[in-house]
């Protein structure tokens, strides 16, 4: 069975242009980060192929961002009998690769680890810049200074942290750093 495979990192990112006129059985579509392998329609994906199996995807950097899990995965797939094509790269992986061939997919995933690296030190740099125009305000917050009151005092009368995250619609985690922002703010 042919299987593709599409991964865009947000919502607002289109899914068009991977694997357009490819022909494929099966698709699996996700939108998360690539910055490890811990997504749910991926583990799906890894858990329908079997042997003989084909997974197609646009390019390297759509299964993996860094060199080790682009080796592992591919890896994971091939020890399954499932063959590995990456289309932009025009490159394939059987388990019975070539040492050329499978030089080339430490090569092409370096690559896209390095411009990954590149990206985000871009990023970095227009943060900072903009900050020094004043025109980064960063991101907004989850919660009014009168919510995260409330929050801190519904906290010390000892109501739960996850009660405190589902009535306000943030996660435990922004539960958490709100309290201790609080704490500080009182130190």
């Amino acid at each position: 069975m042919r299987v593709g495979y599409i991964r865009v990192s947000t919502l607002e990112q289109n899914t068009a242009r991977q694997l357009d006129g490819v022909d494929v059985e099966k698709m699996f579509t996700e939108k998360a980060s690539g910055r490890d392998t811990a997504r749910p329609v991926l583990e799906q994906m890894l858990g329908f192929v079997r042997d003989g199996d084909v997974v197609i995807t646009h390019s390297m950097d759509r299964l993996a961002r860094n060199l080790d899990d682009l080796r592992r995965l591919v890896k994971t797939l091939t020890d399954k009998g499932v063959r590995v094509e990456f289309v932009k790269e025009s490159l394939t992986f059987t388990g019975e690769d070539s040492p050329m061939a499978m030089m080339m997919l430490s090569v092409m995933g370096a690559f896209a680890e390095f411009e990954r690296s590149l990206i985000l030190e871009r990023q970095k740099e227009g943060i900072a810049k903009a900050k020094q125009r004043g025109v980064y305000k960063g991101r907004k917050p989850a919660l009014t200074p009168e919510q995260a009151g409330q929050l801190a005092a519904r906290a010390k009368a000892g109501e739960s942290k996850t009660a405190l995250a589902k009535a306000y619609g943030v996660s435990r985690e922004t539960v958490y750093a709100y309290l201790r922002a609080q704490f500080a703010a009182s130190q």
